[in-house]
Order: structure tokens, then C-alpha cells, then sequence
């Protein structure tokens, strides 16, 4: 498929708002995944602030942009076996949710180390897709997954631009009680 002139494809966009604002939590030189990459909009933008990075997608096109930020994975990580075996300083995941991979997200943060989440809501099915309760979080949810961590921000509301319903958190491995970390 190709874009207008001028237009952006999906996972092109600018970083999220939510992870430009928290990106300063990771410490200096971290190694962080980014699940369901796309084409590296994050990936982009956290390596010029010079992290070394992995993405992980099943779209092979995509990955082919977001190599150029970090190491790339191509994987169906709803469908097959979990691809990594190392840990990570950071993981940032955005618009993107299987529940299923919850045990696995929270295994591949080193203790002390931060995950940046942003995804879609209940709610967005009154505005647009996704509008499945599968790819929707139920209000606190992410509260619930991220229970033993020490959660810095949290939130579950509407955005006007595009319109959308998210629930994002920021939160710090806790089994490490020395990790500090700057607000």
C-alpha cells in the first residue's frame, strides 16, 4: 500500500507525547525494547537521546525502517514462541495490546528499569478502532498489571487530537529499592 505524497503510513507519526515525556526516566545509555515497533517512531527518537535499542514486529516492511534505530526482530509474538531471551533497562510499548503477553512483558524489565505503556481504552469504541473490548483496558487495568511496581504516572481519559481514549502508565521495576530515578 502506498501513502499520498506527503502523507505519513502507520508507526511514521511523530513520538508519542507520553513517551517524549517520560523517556527521561531511563538511565543514561539503557538497552530498551520496543514491542510492536512499526516502522520506529520510538525507536528513532530514543536512540538520538543514544539508547541502544531492540524492536520487535511481525511486519517485515516495517522493520526494514526501524532497523536503521536499533536492532530489529521480526516475530508473531501473539501466535509463536516469545523470540528474546535477554532483559532490558526500558520497555516502551504503544498502540498496541494481547493480554496474553503480560507475564512475558513484565519478565524482560531488569529490576530498576522502566516501562513507558500507552495504549487504547475503553471508550474508543464511541470514536472510532480499535473498538473490540480485546484491544481495549478496562479502566485501572494497567494499575492492576503493573500492581508490584512502582507506578510514577498513570492515565485513562480522552484525547482530542486524533480522538482516542488511552491508558498509559510509567512504571519502575521495584524489586531494585536503590534505583532512583529523577521526575
Amino acid at each position: 500500500m502506498s501513502a499520498l505524497p506527503g502523507t505519513l503510513l502507520h508507526g511514521q507519526e511523530p513520538p508519542s507525547a507520553w513517551v517524549r515525556r517520560w523517556a527521561h526516566l531511563l538511565q543514561p545509555s539503557s538497552s530498551v525494547l520496543d514491542v510492536a515497533c512499526g516502522h520506529g517512531r520510538h525507536m528513532a527518537y530514543l536512540a538520538g537521546l543514544g539508547h541502544q535499542l531492540t524492536g520487535i514486529d511481525r511486519n517485515t516492511e516495517a522493520l526494514a525502517s526501524a532497523a536503521a534505530h536499533g536492532r530489529v526482530v521480526q516475530a508473531d509474538i501473539e501466535n509463536g514462541p516469545w523470540p528474546l531471551r535477554e532483559t532490558f533497562d526500558g520497555l516502551v510499548v504503544t498502540n498496541y495490546l494481547w493480554r496474553a503477553l503480560f507475564p512475558q512483558l513484565l519478565s524482560v524489565v531488569k529490576p530498576g528499569g522502566v516501562v513507558i505503556y500507552e495504549t487504547f481504552a475503553q471508550g474508543n469504541e464511541s470514536v472510532g478502532k480499535p473498538s473490540r473490548p480485546d484491544f481495549l483496558l478496562a479502566t485501572g487495568e494497567l494499575l492492576q498489571v503493573f500492581g508490584d511496581w512502582r507506578v510514577v504516572a498513570y492515565e485513562h481519559g480522552f484525547l482530542p487530537c486524533p480522538e482516542r481514549y488511552v491508558q498509559r502508565i510509567v512504571a519502575i521495576h521495584a524489586h531494585d529499592p536503590l534505583a532512583r530515578h529523577a521526575l
